[in-house]
């Protein structure tokens, strides 16, 4: 009976959701049943996105001034045989960005720079208590929803340039904070990311190193030729897309190679530190390990380490058990180092507090 009633619900909602008469077409409907979806699931990730931003003034509202930025990025890929204005205009993306509500404007405060991961992914809450952690130190911090980011529509989605422009859309935030707000120091900017995000904080100081003071990259994607291989075909889907890269990895392998930081590890001239977890389940440990291994061969000086089974696996510095809290307190003393904030935890209880609200 249960069954039964769920089956007459579904029925009565894809009624509801379906525009008039597709559920009636013959099998030739089909492509546009899925576009419907497809485009469906676009929107709901807007409203998705529109609630999350809601929630970021409750969340961290009490020690920060939130705003969120529209920028412009370079044209996208292919604008130089493009026929249409669309594909020959700047792309335009958002940004989040917050400032410490006890500082003082007069002076100058050190910027962080936190692109977010994911193939597809967004900035959002998941990052609370990493910014109320920020904001303790009296970082600035601009968080860039650079290109192909979800959460804004079909077309930011399908402008995915994995590896490429994005990196440029990320460092285009950071001279916007620099050029918009005085009290920015531009002498005092690091970049930090996890997984993805980790992946264009490496390519950013591979390619701009003067323009950033240090770097966190946490997991970080770091060879996507060898990740193809361990990968479901699935997620090879992502980027041989014929609006991204086009072709699968076999067919261009020169170009998945470009957009792989082991292949620039060379360019290193920056205060780096790499955090990898033997469990994780999204970028492996060796594919990390390949990196350091490159780093170390070409005599870099950085720093790293190589976690042993940490619970959370891809996640694990990110989360909120004891061991976490420690490993990303020790983050926090590696960019003390290089950006200096005016605000230093003394120890982990003062993090704590800071990003738990509890006194």
């Amino acid at each position: 009976m249960k069954k039964k009633f769920n089956l007459i619900a579904f029925t009565l909602l894809l009624g509801l959701l379906l525009p008039s008469g597709l559920l009636a077409q013959s099998p030739a409907s089909q492509k546009s049943m899925d576009d419907y979806f497809y485009n469906l699931r676009h929107r709901l990730d807007v409203l998705e996105k529109k609630i999350d931003d809601v929630l970021w003034f409750e969340r961290v509202g009490d020690v920060a001034h939130i705003d969120k930025v529209f920028l412009a990025g370079e044209p996208p890929r292919g604008h130089e045989t493009a026929k249409t204005l669309q594909g020959k205009n700047p792309i335009k993306f958002w940004s989040y960005v917050f400032i410490p509500k006890d500082i003082d404007p007069s002076k100058k405060y050190p910027l962080i720079v936190l692109p977010h991961g994911g193939v597809h992914g967004d900035f959002n809450t998941y990052y609370t208590h990493i910014i109320r952690e920020m904001m303790a130190q009296q970082y600035i911090v601009v968080a860039p929803e650079y290109r192909g980011s979800t959460g804004y529509g079909r077309l930011t989605y399908e402008l995915i340039d994995y590896g490429g422009l994005e990196n440029n859309d990320v460092d285009i935030s950071r001279q916007y904070m620099i050029e918009n707000y005085s009290m920015v120091d531009k002498n005092r900017v690091g970049i930090v990311g996890w997984s993805h995000g980790g992946m264009i904080a490496l390519m950013n100081i591979f390619e701009n190193h003067r323009d950033y003071k240090c770097a966190f990259a946490g997991v970080p994607v770091s060879d996507l030729v060898a990740r193809m291989g361990y990968k479901r075909p699935a997620y090879e889907n992502f980027f041989s897309a014929d609006y991204h890269i086009g072709d699968m990895v076999h067919e261009n392998i020169d170009e998945y190679r470009r957009r792989s930081p082991v292949y620039h590890a060379q360019k290193l001239r920056t205060p780096l530190l790499i955090h990898t977890n033997t469990n994780d389940e999204d970028v492996h440990v060796l594919e990390v390990e390949s990196l350091i291994n490159r780093l170390l061969a070409l005599g870099k000086d950085f720093e790293y380490e190589i976690f042993e089974d940490i619970p959370g696996g891809h996640s694990f510095d990110r989360m909120d058990h004891k061991k976490a809290r420690e490993i990303r307190f020790g983050i926090y003393k590696f960019l003390e180092k290089h950006l200096n904030p005016p605000v230093k935890f003394r120890n982990q209880s003062e993090m704590e507090r800071a990003a738990y609200r509890y006194r």
